[in-house]
């Protein structure tokens, strides 16, 4: 008889998929609890996901455990409980367990577990067989800070279970230190019959949001069937800034400085498109860069100056100066947009120093530069050495605006992207090539499209081992994130200095927060600790791309040395789980940002890289069958 094999999966958290095996036997593996637990403390989320999962035969049967959870985010803990034993994920330096895993596959035993990349999601998966009429319980903890983006933060869960579960429940608690401005609860979860089963209770800076869908709820959703949910829960909220200094917290040793004031003028910018039209953007990609253009030129600002520029192996500037964003010149614009064709090769160099000369050439004192490049492929002509090119622009550049690099699709060099934007002060974000890929290109634009100071500098007094506390931009919408220990014992009070450029002039802001009233903290407010190596990490990842030598050993070291204490699975470490019975060895790695799913049987795995930057939700697919000690995902 075949192994009838069943999928627990999550995006944001669960996905439970049963596989090959027909409807009235996927019961057989009996889905029994399925509980999602996430607790939200001052924008730092930590979510447990705990499946439990019966073999009601007679005879053993392998079950199959998937989490998919969202790019940003670090698994911090995964465990197995069976016959009254628990089997810990532990976290090791990465060639150490690879080193491990490798001596497993030569001993003839399973895969590791693989990780895939959609556009926000990472997966892994382990199985384990299950004794007749046994248990097992699968937990798995993620953490991640929450992203202030268009002036919301974000809570996403997804929940596939491929069947009813009789003990179904989705708990989420949010505590804030101001109180909650804004609350939005939707996504095909809170639809139709199932808006019955989500409760929200908000009260001052708490939130409680809990979603108990019964048996024949889970059946009558849009999207759902005799498999059960299918659909996700989106949680959407801001809270109240009253205080143009920020919000500042301390303990444990620790502070947090979230900082987002919203009493600036908007400053007007300087920006100049960069837009590929080489061969490759033929069809689709182009058509939809043209619509996302128009809307994109649509929405500038009257005080605003904007530059065009095309390019495939010729670079082609719309007007040789920025003009300003009146009606006849943004139609004329829009005439120029709806006729770009594609053609040719890949200029990249001499694009970019195009935009570059063009923005220097036309300083305007009180507003800020931007530059933003759009192309869906490696330079192919001019200067097509990728390092010679980040060079050039950061030379360029000098460090006096950023550069946002869009990269379309999955025939682009994103690495090489990705550096010369953090070489100057920007991010690249992978485009998607679906139906809303102007959408995507839209979303990222009304990010940047408002800026409201410009380098910005925060400075804290007996403070040490900070994040990041220099910005060149800061736009509406978002939120500068600070934290750091506390390294002067004496201090009795901690102050926040932020100096920035605002519109018309040079800005002071500071703020203070009593240290010695922390005494004796719950362990819930002990978050900013967690939050601070979280924060750390991820910034020593992407500051370490652009060191060389000394400098990008030390930041590697330091990213390592926390993920490892903080028992993080990063992209310098791996989870190693050794499962019962088999004494088989699986190994949960971080992948690389646009890495194409592929299938993965016996002895194969999906090596990690650097963290990636997400765009929007995929929906989770369902594994085929697989055999006994074996590992595959589908695309």
């Amino acid at each position: 008889m075949d192994r009838a094999s069943v999928g627990v999966a999550l995006f944001g958290l669960l996905l439970v998929c049963a596989a090959a095996a027909p409807l009235k036997k996927e019961r057989d593996i009996d889905i029994y609890s399925f509980h999602i637990n996430s607790t939200v403390t001052s924008r730092y989320a930590i979510t447990v996901i705990t499946s439990r999962v019966a073999n009601r035969l007679n005879e053993s049967k392998e079950v199959h455990f998937q989490v998919k959870i969202p790019k940003n985010a670090f698994i911090s803990k995964f465990r197995m409980t069976m016959e009254g034993k628990t089997y810990d994920g532990i976290v090791k330096k990465k060639e150490e367990a690879q080193q491990q895993y490798s001596q497993a596959v030569s001993r003839g035993e399973s895969a590791g577990m693989v990780s895939s990349v959609g556009r926000t999601l990472e997966e892994f998966k382990t199985s384990v067989t299950v004794a007749a009429f046994s248990k097992v319980t699968f937990e798995l903890t993620y953490e991640e800070l929450l992203i202030r983006r268009l002036g919301k933060y974000q809570l996403l869960i997804n929940a596939q279970p491929m069947q009813p579960v009789a003990d179904f429940k989705v708990d989420v608690y949010i505590k804030e230190r101001p109180d909650i401005s804004l609350l939005e609860v939707k996504g095909g979860l809170s639809t139709n019959e199932l808006a019955n089963a989500v409760t929200t209770t908000r009260s001052g800076n708490e939130v409680w949001v809990t979603f108990y869908p019964t048996r024949e709820q889970q059946t009558k959703c849009e999207g759902c069937a005799e498999s059960g949910l299918n659909g996700d829960l989106i949680i959407t909220y801001d809270v109240e800034r009253l205080n143009p200094s920020g919000e500042l917290q301390v303990g444990n040793g620790y502070f947090v400085h979230y900082f987002s004031p919203t009493d600036v003028q908007r400053i007007p910018k300087n920006v100049v498109f960069i837009i590929d039209r080489s061969g490759s953007m033929h069809g689709r990609k182009m058509h939809q860069t043209r619509l996302a253009m128009l809307k994109i030129l649509g929405d500038l600002a009257g005080d605003d100056n904007f530059g065009l520029i095309t390019f495939d192996s010729q670079v082609d500037v719309w007007k040789h100066e920025l003009l300003q964003a009146r009606e006849r010149n943004l139609q004329q614009a829009k005439d120029f947009v709806k006729q770009i064709q594609d053609r040719g090769a890949t200029d990249i160099n001499s694009a970019v120093l195009k935009g570059v000369e063009m923005i220097k050439r036309h300083p305007r004192e009180g507003s800020a530069s931007i530059l933003i490049l759009l192309t869906d492929g490696d330079p192919t002509s001019g200067e097509t050495n990728i390092v010679t090119i980040q060079a050039n622009v950061k030379k360029a550049i000098g460090g006096k605006f950023p550069l946002y690099c869009l990269g379309f699709g999955f025939d682009v060099n994103f690495d090489f992207l990705e550096k010369m934007a953090l070489e100057n002060n920007g991010l690249a974000r992978r485009i998607y090539e679906d139906s809303d890929a102007d959408l995507q290109l839209q979303g990222f634009y009304e990010e940047v499209a408002t800026p409201l100071l410009t380098d910005v500098q925060l400075n804290y007094i007996g403070a040490g081992n900070l994040t990041q506390t220099r910005f060149s931009h800061y736009y509406n919408g978002s939120e500068i994130v600070v934290a750091g220990q506390i390294t002067d014992n004496s201090l009795e009070t901690f102050q926040a200095e932020v100096i920035a450029i605002s519109k018309s002039n040079k800005v002071k802001y500071e703020d203070s927060v009593s240290v010695k009233d922390l005494t004796g903290l719950p362990e819930h407010e002990k978050f900013i600790q967690r939050l601070w190596a979280y924060l750390t990490v991820k910034q020593r990842l992407e500051k370490e791309v652009t060191l060389k030598g000394e400098e990008k050993e030390a930041a590697k070291k330091e990213a390592l040395d926390l993920s490892l204490k903080y028992k993080f699975v990063t992209p310098l470490t791996s989870m190693v789980v050794t499962k019962p019975h088999e004494e088989d060895t699986q190994v949960a790695h971080k992948p690389k940002e646009g890495e194409q799913p592929h299938r993965h049987f016996d002895r194969v795995q999906a090596l990690p890289q650097r963290p990636p930057l997400g765009a929007a939700l995929i929906p989770g697919t369902c594994p085929q069958s697989s055999a006994p000690h074996s590992t595959s995902f589908s695309p």
